[in-house]
């Protein structure tokens, strides 16, 4: 699997065999403040966000925020009722309790120098990534996926090969006819 915490299935879709962690995709106003409320409450209570990604629907007075925290039953459970009572959250779904299919963006700048330079192109391939860049001493390499495939990848680098590593944060739909919509 290309996850160390979640199963995947060979298409990426998530088996959540951790309780802990949870995606949460929340569609909300897309208004100013809307986005520190709810990172308020987070702080607010001592929970932290794993990672935290927001961008408008297709519809331009909401936003859908998907948003990965770990905790108990009982935590998410509160958050959950927390989250539904800020004025801003118009709906929410706990993506871990359902079938559903995570993704992540991650933009890797290396080293690509001699033999390095083969080495950087074998592994984006094998990991299904693209390079956007090219320069005489470094490749920039684009690769999505679930988490675990992503880690995996910078596992498989050489750690003094990588020069700069960012990470989009986890984003989810789900499977099937359910859907996230007002």
């Amino acid at each position: 699997g290309w996850d160390d915490v979640d199963s995947r299935r060979r298409d990426g879709t998530a088996v959540n065999r951790n309780n802990n962690r949870h995606l949460i995709s929340i569609l909300i106003e897309n208004e100013a403040g809307a986005l520190s409320r709810v990172a308020n409450l987070f702080s607010a209570r001592g929970y932290n966000i794993e990672s935290l990604t927001v961008a408008p629907t297709d519809d331009p007075t909401l936003s859908r925020l998907t948003l990965v925290t770990c905790g108990n039953e009982q935590i998410i459970e509160q958050i959950v009722k927390q989250l539904n009572k800020l004025i801003d959250v118009v709906k929410l779904i706990d993506l871990s309790e359902t079938d559903s299919i995570e993704r992540e963006l991650m933009l890797v700048k290396t080293q690509a120098v001699g033999e390095q330079r083969a080495e950087m192109m074998r592994l984006s391939e094998i990991f299904g990534g693209h390079i956007l860049d090219v320069t005489e001493s470094s490749y920039t390499i684009e690769l999505i996926g679930p988490r675990g495939k992503l880690d995996d990848f910078l596992r498989a680098v050489e750690k003094d090969a990588i020069l700069e590593v960012v990470r989009s944060g986890a984003t989810g739909i789900a499977r099937g006819q359910k859907a996230l919509h007002v």
